[in-house]
C-alpha cells in the first residue's frame, strides 16, 4: 500500500482544504454541494485505490518517478513547518486578517512540492506545486488588497479541490492503463 501513499495523504488534505474552507460567505447550499463533491472524491480515491491494488504492480522501470520518505523528504518537511509557523506568526505581527493564513499555508504547502517532484522525478509534482503556490501567492494578494473575504475559497476550498480532482484523474488513469496492460 504505500505507493498508494502519495494519492491517499494528498486526498486527506485536500478534503481537509475544502471542508475547512467552506462557510461564508459562500451560501449554505453551495458550502454543502462543495462538501459533499469533496467527500465524493475521497470515496472515490479510496475506491480506485482498491482496485487498483488488487491488480499485480508493473515493474516502474528506472526513469519512473519513486517516493522515498527518506532524509530529503523529513528535511523538506521540517523546512516547510518553520516556514508555516514563522510565517503565520509574521502575519500575525503584520495584523494580516485570519483569513492570510489559508493563502499563507497553501502556498508553504504548494512551494514545498517543487523540490520533492525534482527528487522524486514526479512530473505531475510540479503542476500540483504551482496551482497550489499561485492559488496561495493569489489570496495573499486578495488580503493585502483589503478583499480577504474571498481568500478562503480561492486559497483553500479551490485548492482542496483541485487536488482531489487531480488525483481522482491519476489515479483512473492508472487504472485504465493497468487495465490495457491486463487485457
Amino acid at each position: 500500500m504505500t505507493r498508494f501513499a502519495g494519492p491517499l495523504i494528498g486526498a486527506g488534505f485536500g478534503l481537509a482544504f475544502v471542508l475547512a474552507n467552506t462557510g461564508p460567505p459562500l451560501p449554505p447550499a453551495v458550502a454543502l454541494v462543495l462538501r459533499v463533491l469533496a467527500v465524493a472524491a475521497v470515496v472515490a480515491v479510496l475506491a480506485l485505490v482498491v482496485a487498483i491494488g488488487r491488480r499485480p504492480a508493473a515493474d516502474p522501470g528506472p526513469d519512473a518517478p519513486r517516493m522515498r520518505f527518506d532524509g530529503f523528504f523529513g528535511a523538506v518537511l521540517a523546512v516547510e513547518a518553520v516556514a508555516l509557523v514563522g510565517g503565520i506568526q509574521a502575519l500575525r505581527a503584520l495584523d494580516a486578517p485570519m483569513q492570510a493564513n489559508v493563502a499563507w499555508i497553501a502556498l508553504v504547502v504548494g512551494l514545498h512540492f517543487f523540490p520533492l517532484a525534482r527528487r522524486w522525478r514526479a512530473r505531475s509534482l510540479v503542476f500540483t506545486a504551482a496551482y497550489m503556490s499561485v492559488l496561495g501567492l493569489a489570496g495573499l494578494a486578495m488580503v493585502f488588497a483589503g478583499y480577504p473575504g474571498w481568500v478562503p475559497l480561492v486559497s483553500g476550498a479551490v485548492t482542496g479541490a483541485g487536488m482531489l480532482t487531480g488525483i481522482v484523474a491519476s489515479l483512473a488513469a492508472d487504472l485504465r492503463a493497468a487495465a490495457a496492460v491486463g487485457t
